[in-house]
């Protein structure tokens, strides 16, 4: 499956707020640029130049991402793998307590979806399902089996041809990758309120390497950083800086993220947890025209405006 089409659809729970999702679509640009966004609760990827990077399946790189989501934001997310939009999706409804269901090669994804409820088949609608149901195809593999010209006729010539192409395993449609977004964060959360400026401290430069990695990942450059802190009892407290010049540097993104913490000025306040986005992050294309200024600025150290 290697040299076709490798689909990730990525599902968050029901429950997921739009930060928690606009953190899921960040953090899939940093496993793959080819990613679409279906609001309010999914995402598309294309992984497979992403194969080549990580040297692993298509499987096992869903399962990492997984895994990731859940340690670093705490966000469930389950993952169908496939060469089609459609049945990556069937998919990832029925994923099992792994959260990961693969389908590497046709033999797979017709065993898989042959089975399944009519209504089971990703873009397909109750009325369409129930009119299949009166004519006895009450499974996938049933409607995959049936002749285009009946299917045409119970559903009507584009959604017959559509729906039965789907149940079949086929979906033309390729992964619409979006602009990548302007802005990205990362954010640590504490098991308990935290006094010491130490962890604090180590915690934010962690996060800003995290959010360095992304961002030159992207090929895009940060013109300024936003740090929230929780503070216990749930207030919070904000602060955001602009770089002189943009900037994808780690370390002008770290030095840039403690100054925005000493400029709060805490005294032994109680964090609880702490947030940090890269902000204004130009297009790609005008990536290296900026990365030659912050290149000749890094050397220099940073110039962080105050």
């Amino acid at each position: 499956m290697t040299s076709a089409s490798v689909i990730w659809h990525v599902r968050c729970r029901p429950d997921t707020s739009p930060e928690d999702y606009r953190h899921v679509l960040d953090l899939l640009a940093g496993f793959t640029p080819q990613v679409q966004p279906l609001p309010p609760l999914a995402a598309l990827a294309q992984v497979n130049g992403s194969l080549r990077l990580f040297g692993v399946d298509a499987g096992e790189l869903a399962a990492r991402f997984r895994v990731r989501a859940l340690v670093q934001t705490g966000i469930d997310t389950h993952i169908g793998v496939a060469d089609t939009w459609a049945t990556a999706a069937t998919a990832s409804a029925r994923v099992g307590r792994t959260g990961v269901l693969h389908l590497p090669d046709h033999r797979a994804v017709e065993h898989f979806l042959a089975p399944l409820p009519i209504r089971a088949l990703h873009g397909i609608g109750p009325a369409q399902a129930a009119q299949l149901q009166r004519y006895g195809l009450h499974t996938i593999g049933a409607l995959a089996a049936m002749d285009e010209t009946v299917v045409c006729r119970i559903l009507g010539g584009k959604a017959g041809r559509t729906l039965r192409a789907r149940a079949r395993g086929i979906d033309p449609r390729a992964v619409a990758v979006q602009k990548m977004p302007e802005s990205t964060t990362e954010s640590f959360a504490f098991d308990r309120d935290v006094c010491d400026p130490v962890p604090v401290r180590a915690a934010l430069l962690d996060l800003a390497v995290t959010l360095g990695d992304r961002v030159r990942g992207r090929g895009q450059i940060a013109c300024g950083l936003t740090l929230v802190v929780r503070l216990a009892g749930g207030a919070t407290a904000e602060r955001t800086k602009r770089f002189p010049q943009p900037s994808a540097h780690t370390e002008d993104l770290r030095i840039g993220t403690l100054r925005l913490l000493d400029a709060m000025a805490f005294q032994r306040a109680r964090i609880r947890r702490l947030t940090l986005t890269a902000e204004d992050l130009p297009p790609p294309m005008r990536a290296p025209v900026l990365s030659s200024l912050s290149t000749m600025r890094g050397r220099r150290g940073c110039g962080w405006s105050r």
